[in-house]
């Protein structure tokens, strides 16, 4: 049984992931700003009113989780995140200020926060897109958003060379065109379908492939 702590977790993926770690007998922490009757349902503990953009609320997770561990905590996954269609005729800089905010910020302070709890043989699995990647982009525009996850990409690799010789692994995973309120529901997969992925990946990942960049159907990404 592992411990295990998922952001953005009462709808979408988070809660799908919240799902399929429960059904395996782990023990999940699902951290929210509002729960939700689903996730009610699921998660062995819920911790709700946490603002990821809220530094003091964050900092103030390591106390709280390291109260409800028995043990360290074995996997983090940063999930939480927004979305929103930056254009270069309609450029909203508060809008992409808070996607960097959500984003790549809160993941990267989450980690410092719950690093102490973490140990050898950890992981930390960064929910990113395939939109962060500079190779992939051939489309343009969502300025914020594709900034803000090639900035959580590169958080994550130097997550990865930093944390290796502690033996914790890290990696940058892109869920793919999932169904999900973000997107008004118009992906090509459910969040069921997306979980499963997520959760084989995060499972295949060792201190020997820390660091990489892989859709959840197993295709290693460009950068």
């Amino acid at each position: 049984m592992a411990n295990v702590l998922i952001t953005g977790a009462n709808r979408g993926i988070g809660l799908e992931l919240v799902r399929h770690f429960s059904s395996r007998g782990d023990c999940v922490m699902a951290v929210c700003r509002e729960s939700s009757e689903a996730l009610d349902t699921l998660a062995d503990q819920i911790i709700t009113g946490i603002d990821m953009t809220d530094a003091e609320a964050v900092q103030g997770l390591q106390t709280i989780v390291a109260e409800l561990l028995d043990g360290p905590l074995d996997l983090l996954v940063n999930n939480a995140g927004i979305f929103a269609n930056d254009t270069l005729d309609q450029l909203d800089f508060e809008q992409i200020s808070r996607q960097f905010e959500v984003n790549t910020l809160a993941p990267l302070r989450l980690v410092h926060t719950l690093l102490p709890l973490m140990c050898e043989g950890s992981k930390i699995a960064n929910i990113t897109s395939r939109m962060g990647s500079m190779a992939d982009n051939g489309s343009g525009g969502y300025y914020g958003y594709r900034a803000s996850k090639a900035a959580l990409n590169a958080f994550g690799k130097s997550l990865a060379e930093d944390l290796r010789p502690r033996g914790i692994a890290v990696a940058q995973l892109h869920p793919g065109f999932v169904q999900t309120r973000m997107v008004n529901f118009a992906g090509d997969i459910s969040p069921q379908q997306a979980a499963e992925g997520l959760v084989a990946r995060i499972d295949e990942l060792t201190i020997s492939n820390s660091g990489g960049f892989w859709h959840s159907n197993g295709q290693p990404l460009p950068w």
